[in-house]
């Protein structure tokens, strides 16, 4: 009986220890060499710290050292918190300060980005470590049971504190086991990783390699900016399953590359994230082998990486919406409307996931956990919680489910679920005298800042600002300026009067 992530992981390694588990530009290791490095970790981490289920900041890039450092987490039984080496020294010390780990995991090159967190954390620098020592194996994941915290994912807050996401072993058992079933995966699976392992969608490569004696290939971020040698690099490590955001495949679609370098090694194509407009996709069934499986999947990192499905299995017109499909093997998915009724065939309503899938919630947050995580309306003989997504949804006549929307000013864009805002409390906090409204133009998938000030404010000062508190993707790509913001009746910010004129194209 498995009852935590390494029982997993020593199964697979005691199954095929020679096979190369994990490669990256550097180099490759197979699943005895990664045991051995992640055990020599998870037994200095247990020198560092003597407990269990505490959080163990991750703040390298991704790489093999990267992959040890969550095993080597997983071994000593605690919880790995992947930190993005990307972004500003405010954003990483909010996160620590509210995450408290237990010690953090860097290397060299690292290191002098954390600054003063060195004063307050212990530090274990990967350069210093000893991978061929013979300590004794640690020994803590021995004391997790399945309803442990596995991981902790950070995502956008809208106070400007990014939250928290924890998940435990057993949501990722149901997971992993899930798509091992649906997409028919084995030890023969090549994964190209497309996501950063801070981004959720990591979850998926990382474990199907855990899981199964895969081989996890973590293609270089810098190539996703060069959709031809991303493609070349498919050929050369003969990639065959991939799990990425559809702004990759949008991307080679828009270059058309697929009809001068052909890719005959994939087989499996899954995609999630983001809307995944039909055009592109279109050109990617076109242009790929007639056994290729596409697969959209949906859901926010409060339910495991995703909650619902669809095997692409019928011709869709460019202009047609691809459904969400079902929900995944032992998640329930719930479409309420404003009475939490169920809806009807093709009423709207907010998307509400239950099932062993929910994580345990917000990391020291539980006013925040408390708001989304609630008791289900449709049951009242004995507690239950969903999560409310925020989503907006309908069944059609097929009963497909069909995304429509947000509720509220929560995006996904380049696969990061955004809170705009948080990037409204960082233009604040950044300009005196200006009233800010962030907007998501979803036709070109970008975010657009509209605000009000006495004067015109540079962009190059806008982004200068805006980079020492936000990340990359969360900087707004275009800005407009008015003389007066539109209010409602209330006196906020008519934000749906700002949406219209921008989708009438009346910002210039």
């Amino acid at each position: 009986m498995n009852i935590n992530i390494i029982d997993y992981f020593n199964r697979t390694t005691d199954t095929y220890p020679q096979k190369i588990a994990v490669k990256d530009m550097e180099g490759e290791l197979s699943f005895s060499e990664l045991k051995t490095r992640a055990q020599n970790l998870g037994h200095k981490i247990n020198q560092k710290y003597e407990g269990v289920n505490a959080p163990i900041a991750i703040f390298l890039p991704k790489s093999t050292i990267a992959i040890t450092a969550i095993l080597g987490t997983l071994y000593s039984g605690n919880i790995y918190a992947p930190l993005d080496i990307h972004n500003p020294a405010d954003r990483i010390h909010a996160i620590c300060g509210q995450l408290q780990p237990a010690c953090i995991i860097t290397n060299s090159q690292n290191e002098s980005k954390l600054h003063n967190l060195k004063d307050q954390f212990p530090i274990i620098n990967l350069d210093q470590l000893n991978f061929n020592n013979d300590d004794e194996a640690p020994v803590g994941y021995m004391e997790c049971i399945d309803t442990d915290p596995a991981y902790i994912i950070h995502t956008s807050g809208s106070t400007g504190v990014p939250k928290g996401v924890v998940i435990s072993h057993r949501s990722i058992f149901d997971y992993i086991n899930w798509a091992i079933d649906t997409f028919d995966i084995s030890q023969q699976e090549i994964i190209g990783n497309q996501a950063p392992l801070v981004f959720d969608n990591s979850t998926l490569d990382i474990h199907l390699m855990v899981f199964t004696g895969a081989t996890l290939c973590l293609i270089p971020e810098q190539l996703f900016a060069f959709p031809a040698k991303l493609l070349e690099y498919i050929n050369e490590h003969k990639v065959n399953f991939v799990f990425w955001v559809p702004s990759v495949l949008i991307n080679v679609a828009k270059m058309r590359l697929l009809e001068s370098i052909k890719i005959p090694s994939l087989r499996k194509l899954l995609f999630a994230g983001e809307v995944m407009p039909m055009k592109p996709l279109n050109y990617w069934i076109y242009n790929t082998d007639d056994e290729v499986l596409f697969a959209n999947l949906y859901g926010p990192t409060e339910i495991t990486v995703d909650c619902t499905f669809y095997i692409v299995d019928r011709k869709f017109e460019d202009d047609e919406v691809l459904p969400i499909g079902k929900a995944c093997k032992n998640s329930d998915v719930l479409i309420l409307n404003q009475q939490n009724k169920p809806c009807t065939i093709n009423e709207e309503g907010e998307l509400c996931v239950r099932g062993s899938s929910l994580a345990l919630g917000y990391w020291k947050n539980p006013d925040k956990t408390s708001s989304v995580f609630v008791q289900n309306p449709l049951n009242t003989s004995y507690p239950e919680k969903i999560y409310r997504t925020g989503d907006v949804v309908y069944k059609n006549d097929a009963g497909e489910i069909i995304f429509v929307g947000r509720i509220d000013n929560q995006i996904k864009h380049l696969g990061y679920r955004i809170e705009l805002g948080e990037i409204e409390h960082a233009i604040s906090s950044s300009f005196e005298g200006i009233i800010a409204c962030v907007l998501y133009d979803y036709d070109y998938k970008k975010i657009i800042l509209i605000y009000e000030s006495e004067n015109e404010i540079p962009v190059a000062e806008f982004r200068k600002q805006l980079i020492k508190g936000l990340s990359k993707y969360m900087i707004p790509s275009q800005y407009f300026r008015l003389e007066k913001m539109p209010l409602n009746a209330s006196g906020k910010i008519d934000r749906k009067a700002l949406s219209n004129r921008l989708k009438k194209k009346e910002f210039t």
